[in-house]
């Protein structure tokens, strides 16, 4: 990987590319230290200080690099852009003209990318609302003395919320440039820079907590064993062998070629890991604007928001491995790819054309789906509970959700250097 890093920066066309992203990058992370008008920087300082080991936000919080504490400019982070894209996701499957668009290739595509950048806006303002106001109420930071927002007149509320929400459209450009200009998926990428950003004040909270040098040996060889297998896992695929049959286009001969069908065993990615997440945090968020004595209240902070309760984990579990299966069966439609293999003459060895072999192919998605969401369910569960068992109290940013989008945007992204190279490799070789 080293290697294709430097054999990058030796090529005038890739260096540049790459340049520009980590310019980007470099722009994002400012973004996230700016405070939005009307904040008191020094009050949200000492009341980040005062923080122990999680808040109602998190996930929002770690997918915007810490920025979602510090209430900047880049506040929302990339969080409300994934939201709308599993949303419009989903929307494929209840709406039909979105699964016209989506079949109608790039001209649908591009639709679709716009009816996302509509509806990331409005969630951005949604949740700039919620933000400010969790602030407001002091559950944002729990326990601290101090008031971010001084000036609380509608005025000074209203320029924090389209301070946010333009930063968020800020954010979604940025992604956008690095697409089409740089190396990579960009809003990956972006996702990528938040959460290796919190890794040094992490590693540092457990070096100079109880347990000192031999925890952090420790946890950091969990952490490199998690992710030595989430690397295995995610470059493991079933082959399903698809033939196709020789056919006279005119005076031209077509066909007669072998191919496969590549199968992930994780084919739903971090995006049950997210919903699960997600859900479980919803019950919390409501207990939070209660009445703290009431029963109900006090039985969710004890089984649901808290992380090390058994219920809490095996809710987490059951959830991602319904997730697994409901956005494996939106994102691969057995019946659509049979219909283009008998469409081009495809077939798989020994299954007919047609409905056996999506009935083939979605067996085989059942039974690979299976292994899938076991393994995410114990990605996510390793970490946090060595953690627990270890008795590390730090919000620690190596969950399962950090180490399977750090892992899927870095082979991801070194794939696409190495591609680049090869072409200038060969392109050099032809002249």
């Amino acid at each position: 990987m080293l290697g294709a890093f430097v054999r990058a920066f030796r090529t005038p066309d890739l260096r540049r590319k790459l340049l520009f992203t980590i310019g980007i990058m470099v722009v994002f992370r400012i973004g996230s230290f700016l405070p939005t008008p009307g904040v008191s920087y020094p009050n949200v300082q000492q009341c980040v200080d005062s923080q122990e080991n999680s808040t109602l936000l998190g996930i929002v919080n770690l997918f915007s690099g810490g920025a979602l504490l510090q209430l900047s400019v880049f506040a929302l982070g990339i969080m409300p852009y994934i939201t709308a894209s599993i949303i419009i996701q989903l929307l494929r499957v209840v709406i039909p003209r979105f699964e016209e668009l989506h079949r109608e290739g790039q001209s649908g595509t591009a639709k679709l990318t716009q009816y996302t950048r509509y509806l990331t806006i409005g969630l951005a303002i949604l949740q700039s609302t919620t933000v400010i106001t969790v602030a407001r109420s002091g559950q944002l930071f729990q326990g601290c003395p101090v008031d971010v927002i001084p000036d609380t007149s509608w005025y000074v509320l209203l320029i924090m919320v389209l301070t946010m929400t333009a930063g968020t459209g800020l954010i979604m450009w940025l992604g956008e440039l690095i697409t089409e200009r740089g190396v990579g998926n960009g809003m990956s990428l972006l996702i990528f820079t938040s959460i290796t950003a919190s890794f040094p004040g992490a590693m540092r909270s457990i070096l100079g907590g109880v347990g000192g040098v031999g925890k952090f040996v420790v946890i950091m060889a969990i952490i490199v064993l998690v992710i030595a297998l989430v690397v295995f896992v995610e470059q493991s695929q079933r082959r399903v062998p698809v033939q196709y049959a020789k056919r006279m286009v005119g005076r031209r001969m077509y066909g007669g070629s072998s191919t496969y069908i590549p199968i992930k065993i994780n084919m739903a990615g971090v995006i049950p890991v997210i919903f699960a997440s997600s859900l479980l945090a919803i019950p919390s968020l409501i207990a939070g604007f209660a009445d703290p004595t009431a029963d109900w209240v006090q039985w969710v902070s004890r089984y649901i928001a808290s992380p090390s309760a058994p219920a809490h984990l095996a809710l987490y579990v059951v959830l991602i491995i319904f997730f697994c299966y409901f956005y494996t069966a939106i994102t691969f439609n057995p019946d659509e790819v049979a219909d283009n293999m008998k469409k081009y003459g495809g077939f798989i060895p020994g299954i007919r054309a047609g409905r056996p072999t999506a009935e083939y192919l979605d067996y085989v998605i059942s039974r690979i789906t299976a292994p899938g969401s076991i393994y995410l369910a114990l990605v996510a569960l390793i970490p946090t509970i060595a953690f627990i068992v270890m008795g590390v109290t730090t919000q620690i940013p190596f969950g399962g959700s950090s180490i399977l989008i750090i892992v899927g945007v870095g082979l991801e992204t070194v794939k696409q250097i190495e591609s680049q190279l090869q072409q200038r490799h060969y392109e050099g070789f032809l002249r």
